[in-house]
């Protein structure tokens, strides 16, 4: 039963276009109630589409097409009753919130993507007033020589189809990336009609020979039948993503403090409402600069985190095994320690004290060992470190290192003395530094010795 619902849009809409061939002029029936239903419609066949669709594209899109059918409303509306003068204003705006939304949901709708970044919904919009903005200064008065319209009707009858150039741009390299797929081709005929109809109707509206109700409105429905009869065929298999490419949004950030300076060097150069979109993309600019620094900070802290023992502080494991790799050119040796007697004490007196143990155990590893070297906590009671230098000078922090637990810990009143078994390994250039210095801790351990050394093998 729900699949039937994608053709519910497509048949009223024949019936609306069956009807206009017969009935000329305004008629409250179809071109308000009937009209207007066909959008809803579609919307509502993109909701119900499969879900192997990608969420965020029927979302933006659902949205996308929601905005646009207010302004076709409040247009509708305003031909049969009157409305105050705002009600124009938000319904060009609500026809101008309709392009970023589709900007991010026509690659989206392609193939099922990752989660939302909000990154993706910025570049969109400010790739799109960046452009629009630039073209609207070049081309305005090409396109306006006498101010034939108020400022208002210029600047959106121009930023329509600049932004349908932008989402043409999009659905053709969507197109060409999919290798023509049918789900692509038909998202790209309902785009390519949709931004049509806007440059028919700005013709138009320059001719002066636009009526409201005439035919070539169908056109907007038609582009927005076809996108959501799009999301009822297959998707493509490619894993392909198309976005918006970064030098496309350095040039629409590019241009508006160069639109700026142009206005503040030559005032009157471009018209003055120019400046909205100008100060906007570079707002959008600060905020999308924020949140990339705020990403890599925290990226930064993960990364951290994910190589750091999180009750010492100290390199954990991953981050030792990380710079052992590194270590293999490097004059040095590696040391593997194990506490002796630290389960004992950890089984007696709670894991409080012997956490607060450990961490004093790394303070007097970290105090005794010279710069440059890598203390790390390797997991429960054992720790290796990294130290450069020569024979002699690695072999003296190791016992350096056991002689820093030959003192007792003093905790909540309490004497606890443990000690420390230590696996010291040159780096010769044999390699299997981690399983030699291993070897050499258990053999330190099984004999009771502070520190011995591994040979070769």
């Amino acid at each position: 039963m729900y699949r039937s619902i994608r053709w519910l849009a497509p048949s009223f809409l024949a019936l609306h276009l069956l009807l206009k061939t017969f009935i000329s002029g305004r008629s409250l029936l179809l071109d308000l109630i009937l009209y207007n239903a066909i959008w809803i419609l579609a919307i509502a066949a993109i909701t119900q589409s499969p879900l192997s669709n990608d969420p965020i594209a029927i979302a933006t899109i659902s949205l996308a097409i929601a905005l646009w059918g207010v302004g076709s409303i409040l247009n509708s509306y305003a031909s049969f009753y009157s409305l105050p003068e705002s009600a124009q204003l938000i319904a060009q705006l609500s026809y101008t919130f309709f392009y970023p939304l589709a900007l991010v949901a026509i690659p989206r709708s392609l193939t099922r993507g990752r989660k939302l970044n909000p990154i993706e919904l910025l570049d969109s919009t400010i790739f799109g007033l960046g452009i629009s903005s630039m073209a609207t200064a070049l081309f305005l008065s090409r396109v306006f020589p006498q101010s034939l319209i108020n400022l208002q009707d210029q600047f959106f009858s121009l930023l329509f189809p600049i932004c349908d150039l932008l989402l043409l741009v999009m659905a053709s390299v969507a197109l060409v990336t999919h290798r023509l797929q049918l789900r692509a081709l038909v998202l790209f005929c309902g785009v390519a009609l949709f931004s049509a109809s806007d440059l028919l109707y700005l013709w138009l509206a320059l001719d002066g020979t636009y009526r409201f109700g005439q035919l070539s409105d169908d056109g907007w429905l038609i582009g927005i039948v076809l996108i959501s009869l799009s999301f009822w065929l297959t998707p493509s298999s490619t894993e392909n993503d198309v976005t918006i490419h970064p030098v496309f949004i350095a040039l629409s950030i590019f241009i508006s403090p160069t639109l700026l300076a142009l206005i503040a060097l030559r005032p009157g150069i471009f018209p003055i409402y120019i400046i909205v979109p100008t100060i906007a993309t570079l707002f959008l600019a600060f905020i999308r600069m924020a949140i990339v620094i705020r990403q890599a900070r925290n990226l930064g802290e993960e990364r951290v985190l994910a190589r750091t023992d999180e009750l010492t502080g100290l390199p954990n494991r991953r981050r030792l095994i990380a710079e052992i790799a590194t270590f293999s050119k490097a004059e040095g040796a590696l040391l593997l320690l194990d506490l002796n007697r630290f389960k004992p004490v950890n089984d007696q007196y709670g894991h409080e004290i012997g956490n607060l143990i450990l961490q004093q155990v790394a303070q007097r590893f970290s105090r005794s060992l010279p710069t440059g070297a890598v203390l790390a906590r390797l997991g429960g009671d054992e720790f290796g470190v990294l130290i450069n230098g020569r024979y002699e000078t690695t072999l003296e922090a190791a016992y350096a290192l056991q002689a820093t637990l030959s003192y007792p810990f003093v905790i909540e009143g309490r004497s606890i003395t443990i000690g420390v078994s230590i696996g010291h390994v040159q780096n010769d250039g044999a390699g299997n530094l981690l399983e030699r210095a291993d070897a050499a801790m258990y053999e330190a351990k099984k004999n009771g010795v502070g520190v011995v050394q591994a040979y070769l093998p």
